[in-house]
């Protein structure tokens, strides 16, 4: 018999007999400790337990205290991220806004991000031409407001996110002119600045995991005065680095401001393997472009996208320019 049973089988005699536990003829400290081991008791649960039961009860031992966290722990979104929550993405809307949607795989929209989004994959993936940094770190930006940058950067990760190999996280970096949340028809949330800004947000607080396999977001999240300043901290450069080292299937596309409008651009550009600059057909000039181009000099890959385009011609193609697309949420998008 064991060390435990015999204590238990000598508590049970005493309270038989109506003895004081406290007494010396009761079982031994060491009895007594092995005890309260094996079967979960606590200290002032033993010390409360009467000295006998009343007579129509048998003796009984008290259970094992169970302790329920207040806070449920964050779920696994499936690609071994952990996200707070899960979220719905209007795909209708989309859809109605002649955007990429993983139930309309062979539309022309749909077909021309294949094209967009291939050399980015193989320098993310370590198949170009040469290794980039941080290639799976992703900007899209546009030299100025209006030029479809928004519209881009969430067809870009939807269309990636279709992809069989990777999983795709859509970060949110427009501080000033939050969009991604209500194109995808979400309501505002915390997120990236409220991780860098000390506010005991964990990164995995903040992402959502969406109905979309393989896409999640992480909001702007509170806007801040002080954003181009944490853009550029250490904090934000360790995100960065974790962001890009922790999970190496994972493409993960920001979307920026304007590089001529904001310094928080430039900032984040730092950052970024790739550079995607929207410029709009019959728009933007030629010298606003080199403007821009000149402010990101520092990234290893900048590939330029011409939008809202007219076509001369059914399905052509103008190497990695020359893309029109249906564009259904304004000029800030």
């Amino acid at each position: 018999m064991s060390l435990i049973e015999k204590a238990v089988q000598r508590l049970e005699e005493l309270k038989r007999v109506g003895a004081d536990l406290t007494d010396e003829s009761g079982p031994a400290p060491a009895e007594l400790e092995a005890l309260r081991r094996g079967i979960g008791i606590r200290d002032d649960a033993v010390a409360a337990e009467p000295d006998h039961e009343p007579e129509h009860r048998e003796p009984s031992l008290r259970p094992p205290v169970l302790q329920r966290s207040a806070t449920p722990p964050a779920h696994d979104g499936g690609d071994g991220v952990e996200v707070s929550r899960r979220v719905v993405v209007d795909l209708a809307r989309m859809a109605s806004g002649g955007m990429v949607t993983p139930d309309a795989p062979r539309s022309l929209i749909a077909d021309e991000y294949r094209v967009i989004k291939r050399p980015l994959l193989m320098n993310a993936q370590g198949k170009g031409a040469a290794p980039v940094h941080n290639g799976n770190l992703i900007m899209v930006t546009s030299a100025m407001p209006g030029e479809g940058k928004s519209f881009t950067a969430i067809n870009l990760a939807m269309s990636m996110a279709m992809e069989l190999d990777s999983t795709v996280l859509l970060v949110d970096a427009d501080l000033a002119r939050q969009s991604v949340l209500n194109v995808l028809g979400l309501p505002p949330a915390k997120g990236l600045m409220d991780v860098v800004a000390g506010e005991n947000v964990a990164l995995s607080d903040v992402l959502l995991k969406t109905n979309v396999d393989r896409l999640s977001l992480l909001p702007a999240g509170t806007a801040h005065p002080r954003a181009t300043e944490l853009l550029a901290s250490d904090g934000m450069l360790r995100l960065f680095e974790e962001m890009a080292a922790r999970y190496s299937d994972r493409i993960i596309v920001f979307d920026s401001p304007p590089l001529l409008v904001t310094t928080e651009a430039r900032t984040l550009a730092a950052h970024m393997g790739q550079i995607v600059m929207v410029v709009e057909a019959e728009k933007t000039t030629h010298a606003t472009v080199k403007q821009a181009l000149a402010t990101i000099e520092a990234c290893p890959v900048k590939l330029l996208m011409l939008n809202k385009s007219t076509r001369s011609k059914a399905g052509s193609y103008y190497g990695y320019y020359g893309y029109g697309y249906g564009y259904g949420y304004g000029d800030g998008v």
